[in-house]
């Protein structure tokens, strides 16, 4: 268990006092938006979609305000943690972290169509160029989580297993953070809660060598999802898009399906994070639907077939 890599990366870039201080996680959705507007901005310039160059700053802003950053909260708070409603101010408090690709995807398909309706634009190639660019975000995010320490995966003895802290802050795992704590208390006795030690770890050496032999290896399911929801979903439709010839839809469907399908995957090596809904996960769960949602627009698109940009 030594040899495992004890996950103490610290969630801010810098802090200007306490917890005050630009995060990893903020810095994540603006490479994001960044990327996706450079992105769109050369699929607009080689005619794949009917945006014009000027209007890709407005949409892809728009686009995150309204499609990811509302929708992802808003689909965090409905499908994993309900109970935040008793508390509305706790859903302003993004930078706490919480936010659902689910829901993202659910508010980027209103926004989208809204946005097309609203400038007469065709919405199912808006959608498609805007899926070749959403694996940017995704992978950005998955890296987020990782710097985060959250979102980990299942307990297993594999190599490269890793060691969550943040494990210690779960209501399951109430045993081991008292021993954390008590361990703790060894070295500063005013460690007296699990938070406080997962917060000591980032600058005493001393608390994470006391907290390693209690901390399970698990999966850093955050880096798989990165890698398959990010990495390949992008080389898989920035091929498709930029080789092939698919009427408008079909990449909206692609990237509905391969993403369902991946999570779904990861979902078996990572931490369910809320409770199963009939033995699968709640992303595995909400996945199963955007694979209908995917096959439904691919078939759509291949009995339409309308090409709506110019290649």
């Amino acid at each position: 268990m030594f040899a495992y890599y004890l996950h103490d990366l610290d969630p801010f870039i810098f802090r200007l006092w306490g917890n005050i201080g630009p995060r990893w996680y903020g810095m994540a959705y603006v490479l994001a938006f960044a990327c996706g507007f450079w992105l769109l901005r050369v699929l607009a310039k080689r005619g794949y979609t009917q945006l014009r160059m000027e209007q890709v700053g407005d949409f892809i802003t728009w686009a995150a305000v309204f499609g990811v950053m509302l929708g992802g909260r808003l689909g965090y708070v409905l499908f994993y943690r309900p109970e935040m409603l008793r508390d509305p101010l706790s859903i302003v408090r993004v930078w706490e972290g919480g936010m659902s690709s689910h829901g993202g995807m659910i508010g980027l398909i209103v926004f989208t169509y809204w946005y097309a309706w609203r400038h007469q634009l065709s919405w199912t190639n808006l959608g498609d160029n805007l899926v070749v660019v959403a694996p940017i975000g995704l992978f950005f995010g998955r890296c987020a989580n990782f710097i985060n320490g959250e979102l980990y995966g299942r307990l297993t003895n594999v190599s490269w297993a890793m060691l969550f802290p943040k494990e210690l802050l779960e209501s399951a795992n109430a045993a081991e953070a008292d021993r954390a704590v008590q361990a703790a208390q060894q070295i500063n006795p005013s460690l007296t809660t699990p938070d406080a030690v997962v917060n000591a770890l980032h600058s005493d050496p001393r608390i994470r060598e006391v907290i390693r032999p209690i901390l399970t290896p698990r999966h850093p399911s955050q880096i798989y999802e990165a890698l398959l929801e990010g990495v390949l979903l992008f080389l898989i439709l920035w091929f498709v898009r930029t080789r092939t010839r698919q009427p408008d839809g079909v990449l909206t469907g692609l990237f509905f399906v391969c993403y369902a399908v991946f999570r779904i995957v990861v979902e078996y090596f990572r931490e369910p994070d809320a409770s199963l809904i009939a033995g699968f996960t709640r992303g595995q769960f909400f996945s199963f639907f955007l694979i209908v949602i995917g096959l439904a627009f691919i078939i759509a698109g291949k009995i339409r077939k309308r090409h709506a940009a110019a290649h």
